[in-house]
């Protein structure tokens, strides 16, 4: 039986403990937090995000924390709406093969088909993180917080943007930081099944209302100094950012609200020898792009193929990223387009939004979008 320890009980390291665990592969999830997060905001499986999910046996569960598609209205920043995208419009442009459920939701999915797997369920440390790693020919000798010592064949780092792994073994140098934060948290809401949302110069500001446990608040924004801006706590950014905007935005801020600054992570390569990193630490291409729970979930799925293809590890490493890269190349280049979409620098550029969302309520056009949607998801 081969062993692996995961660093992050995030979707990544979840993923990949589902997958090779049902290889037959012995896993520990070494997890810094106390317990697993339950917050966070809505990520979309388009495409090769669904298949992984299908792949990975997650369709049934989620199917019933599958949000749907709802109708976007989009409003100035006092309230007045300017014109509506029908909830019919999406569901034409995404078509019936994806989902839109929240990042908790998708890690809770997870982690019940983990615990589910028997003989093969990762040993959870929360609490706990790496100290020291001996990597030799056979294997990896890790030793961790809780004064334990690991002997595994692989050790995954799947601990996010700001990964400890990624630092520890390849540098610190691949994290590129743009002038942008995000904060996003659950609001009471109602079940109006609509989407309020401002987009103005530099800001977005939107309220999901889906009804109970089911509707959030999202908002990003260019700030010269997004260090600043989180050292003020999500509170007091989000007053001073779009307090005076009128999209149904709650007066306060639950404490674990999500709340970071946008990066992107580029590396030339994501393995040395049997230390690999998966998802965001690795090639993070940030919310402007998405794709990330897409590419967490194809990451991992792929990564136990390639193992299981392959007797060597750092050859099946090879075979994994050679068959990804091109994808996450592709995905972190959209990150501009996406900062034109969400944070327009100018009014013009805002106006020329509103004309591209307009265009995509007209049925010729939805269906060219549908199918630019496919080709980009393969």
């Amino acid at each position: 039986m081969r062993r692996a320890v995961i660093v992050g009980a995030g979707i990544a390291g979840l993923a990949t403990a589902v997958r090779l665990g049902r290889d037959g592969w012995q896993t520990v999830i070494v997890e810094r937090a106390p317990a697993r997060r339950r917050s966070g905001y809505m990520v979309n499986l388009i495409g090769a995000g669904f298949d992984a999910a299908e792949r990975l046996g997650l369709l049934s569960a989620l199917t019933e924390r599958d949000l749907g598609v709802f109708t976007t209205v989009l409003v100035r920043a006092d309230g007045s709406p300017k014109f509506t995208v029908p909830a019919a419009v999406a569901e034409a442009a995404v078509g019936p093969r994806a989902m839109t459920v929240f990042r908790g939701d998708l890690e809770a999915v997870l982690f019940d088909q983990a615990t589910a797997l028997g003989g093969t369920a990762p040993d959870f440390r929360f609490g706990t993180t790496v100290t020291a790693v001996d990597q030799h020919p056979d294997g990896v000798r890790v030793e961790l917080s809780d004064g334990t010592t690991e002997e595994a064949d692989l050790l995954v780092g799947a601990d996010g943007v700001q990964s400890r792994t990624r630092t520890m073994f390849f540098g610190p140098d691949f994290r590129v930081d743009f002038p942008y934060v995000v904060l996003a948290f659950p609001v009471a809401g109602d079940a109006s099944g609509t989407a309020v949302t401002h987009i103005g110069p530099g800001r977005t500001a939107a309220v999901v209302n889906l009804g109970p446990e089911r509707s959030s608040a999202f908002v990003t924004y260019r700030c010269d100094d997004p260090g600043a801006e989180l050292s003020q706590g999500p509170a007091a950014a989000l007053a001073g950012a779009v307090g005076d905007l009128a999209v149904g935005l709650p007066a306060t801020v639950p404490d674990d609200a999500y709340f970071d600054r946008v990066s992107q992570v580029a590396m030339p390569r994501w393995s040395d020898g049997r230390i690999v990193l998966v998802g965001d630490a690795a090639w993070c291409v940030t919310l402007f792009a998405g794709h990330g729970a897409t590419l967490a979930l194809t990451g991992a799925d792929r990564l136990g193929a390639c193992l299981r293809e392959h007797s060597s590890i750092p050859d099946a490493l090879t075979a994994w990223e050679a068959t990804l890269r091109p994808e996450v190349v592709r995905r972190q280049a959209t990150a501009k387009r996406g900062m034109m979409q969400y944070a327009p620098p100018t009014r013009f550029h805002v106006a020329m939004n509103d004309l591209t969302m307009r265009a995509i309520t007209l049925p010729g056009v939805r269906n060219l979008v549908r199918r630019a949607i496919e080709r980009q998801s393969r």
